[in-house]
């Protein structure tokens, strides 16, 4: 029996444009995984996607970053989609750096723009049988 990948999806407030667009894109497959994501990039993807199931978490700067970094410690996800606006300063940046650097321990994948976003997607794809997981 296949299990369902866990994603964890943030994007910072310039990128959750890019990230809306990337879930409609690609809402089949993020539609058969266990989706988690920040406060208001998780509200953003359930309108735009009212078919994906999303467990939201506090904002970003309000702990959220923080609580997807306990989830990493877990071992509770498996993949970190997050859109990173690498031209606006962040207030909470120590909370950004220590999310990355937990992905980091944990070998967790850890995408940061879309085009790496993609490239893991495409490798996940590939390699899921056509009768789904």
């Amino acid at each position: 029996m296949l299990t369902r990948r866990r994603v964890a999806l943030i994007a910072h407030d310039q990128k959750k444009d890019d990230m809306v667009a990337f879930a409609r894109d690609h809402r089949s497959y993020l539609a058969s995984c266990e989706l988690v994501a920040t406060g208001t990039t998780g509200s953003r993807i359930a309108k735009a996607c009212p078919d994906l199931k999303i467990r939201r978490l506090k904002s970003g700067p309000l702990g959220g970053d923080q609580q997807i970094g306990a989830l990493i410690a877990e071992r509770n996800v498996d993949l970190v989609i997050f859109f990173v606006d690498p031209l606006t300063p962040m207030p909470h940046d120590v909370d950004v750096k220590a999310l990355m650097r937990l992905a980091i321990v944990y070998d967790i994948p850890l995408a940061l723009n879309r085009a790496t976003a993609e490239a893991i997607l495409e490798q996940e794809e590939a390699a899921t049988p056509a009768t789904g997981r």
